[in-house]
């Protein structure tokens, strides 16, 4: 195909077409949503990443609220610990992902001493026979916790992940496919048994593609659930190798299951999955999670939406430029704002610790939309009050909208 045969998008054209692919271009429903839709959602974006912070709400529910308002967080636990419609492993991070996925995965499951991290793999190296007791105690007695181990903790202060060797054990366990998480506990912490006792038997006993196919359909699951995206966004959305992905991609285009595009301003070639919707506008309104699948590749955030976001978790509080748990607004088919919010559970208070506007924006307008977006959240949450700090340059524009006063505690 010559260059002039490549179709070139605009890129507000290709914005919407990736916020489409993501399900912000439908409206929220009206009636209550249940593990139905939910469940339909997941199977769009193939991945839900997990992550433990829980200033807000642990991470892997706020997706779901963002794109489908209010729903019983208990429904997604019921997806994911009781039916197992999806099940947890490390595909972009560690994820929630349709349950179809898991053969397709496998691949990387057999090849986990080139795709685990050093010390499982130093650990299943080096004291392989206690590897092969931990998964005999998992298959003798039953469900098991990290914690049920009698393992000392080993003494690293500063270490981000500070496991015992029973920990490690399981999650090479874990990675390598042979135990599987059934559930996590209230305290998040995962609780794992045989893969054939907990998942769908006809996923257990589905064949085990060859690599290539399976690379090929996380390829093609990732370009659906994107729209149009780079070579990069491809192969990131599940942590793909360079090469595999791009031998996937090229073996698709061949089928004509994607289709080369140029989008304006991205400045790399780009791949539209043919069957993607191209609305004309997207009216969508949402607060994003940093670890959303449409904001978690900060360069893609930045290409399409003109937006730096950067997490500043591990940051300096004194270094942070607009927080700690700093959530992107979504308003219509741009990123627009960025608030840090914190659940005060004790206090029943959803905090508003800063509040942003982006450069151009109309600051009234978006206040207006954010006040609501908030107050919805904080009813989600169950939190009484939204309570709006004194930092940043929307704050007192979100004051008054919300029609609260202003607090003043630094």
């Amino acid at each position: 195909m010559s260059a002039s045969d490549v179709e070139r998008l605009p890129a507000a054209l290709a914005r919407r077409i990736a916020l489409a692919a993501q399900g912000f271009a439908e409206p929220r429903p009206e009636s209550a949503v249940g593990t139905r839709q939910l469940r339909r959602l997941t199977e769009r974006l193939a991945v839900v990443q997990i992550d433990s912070v829980n200033v807000l709400s642990r991470s892997h529910y706020l997706p779901f609220f963002s794109r489908l308002g209010s729903y019983p967080r208990g429904a997604l636990d019921e997806l994911t610990a009781r039916r197992h419609a999806v099940f947890e492993y490390w595909a972009h991070e560690a994820s929630f992902l349709p349950v179809r996925l898991q053969p397709h995965l496998r691949w990387r499951m057999a090849a986990a001493v080139d795709h685990a991290w050093g010390n499982m793999v130093r650990l299943q190296r080096e004291r392989p026979d206690f590897v092969v007791d931990v998964l005999d105690r998992v298959r003798e007695t039953g469900p098991l916790k990290a914690s049920d181990l009698a393992e000392p903790k080993p003494d690293r202060p500063g270490a981000m992940w500070n496991w015992h060797d029973g920990k490690i054990a399981l999650e090479w366990l874990f990675f390598t496919g042979a135990v599987t998480a059934t559930h996590r506990t209230t305290a998040f912490e995962k609780v794992y048994d045989l893969t054939e006792r907990v998942l769908p038997r006809e996923i257990v006993q589905a064949p085990t593609p060859d690599p290539a196919d399976a690379v090929r359909e996380l390829v093609r699951t990732a370009a659906r659930a994107l729209g149009v995206a780079t070579e990069r966004d491809v192969r990131d959305y599940f942590r793909l190798r360079p090469a595999a992905a791009r031998r996937a991609i090229d073996e698709l285009a061949d089928a004509g299951e994607l289709l080369p595009v140029a989008v304006a301003g991205w400045g790399a070639p780009a791949w539209l999955d043919p069957e993607a919707r191209r609305p004309r506008w997207i009216r969508a309104r949402a607060l994003l999670s940093p670890f959303d699948s449409l904001v978690w590749e900060r360069p893609r955030v930045e290409r399409m939406f003109g937006f730096r976001y950067r997490l500043e978790i591990y940051t300096p509080a004194a270094k942070r430029v607009h927080g700690y748990y700093v959530l992107p607004f979504l308003l219509g088919d741009q990123l627009v704002a960025r608030v840090d919010l914190k659940a005060d559970r004790q206090a029943g208070v959803l905090r508003v610790q800063a509040a942003h506007g982006e450069e151009g924006v109309d600051r009234p307008l978006v206040a207006a939309a954010l006040a609501d977006e908030l107050r919805l959240l904080a009813d989600w949450l169950e939190l009484d009050d939204v309570d709006v700090l004194d930092r940043g340059d929307l704050a007192s524009d979100l004051r008054r909208a919300s029609g609260a006063p202003l607090a003043l505690r630094a």
